[in-house]
C-alpha cells in the first residue's frame, strides 16, 4: 500500500506540481463522489475519505485536468 505523502507526490506530478489545480480538481471530484458518483479506482466509498479515493483517482491518471476554457466574449 502507497503512502499518502506518495500519492499526493504522484498526483502532483501529473498535474505539473500545481498545488491549485490539484486543490480545485480534488474538490470537484469529492462532490461528484459525494453525489454517488462511482469510484474509478477499487476503493469502496464506505471503507475509505472521499478526498482519498478522488487523490488516489488523480494520482492514477483516471480523472485529468485538460485545462480552462476561456470565457466567451461579448462581441
Amino acid at each position: 500500500m502507497m503512502r499518502t505523502e506518495e500519492i499526493v507526490a504522484m498526483a502532483l506530478e501529473r498535474l505539473d506540481n500545481d498545488r491549485y489545480v490539484l486543490s480545485n480538481l480534488l474538490f470537484a471530484r469529492i462532490k461528484e463522489l459525494g453525489a454517488g458518483a462511482t469510484p474509478l479506482v477499487n476503493m469502496e466509498v464506505s471503507k475509505h475519505k472521499l478526498a482519498d479515493i478522488a487523490m488516489r483517482e488523480i494520482a492514477e491518471g483516471k480523472i485529468t485536468f485538460d485545462g480552462v476554457e476561456p470565457l466567451p466574449t461579448n462581441a
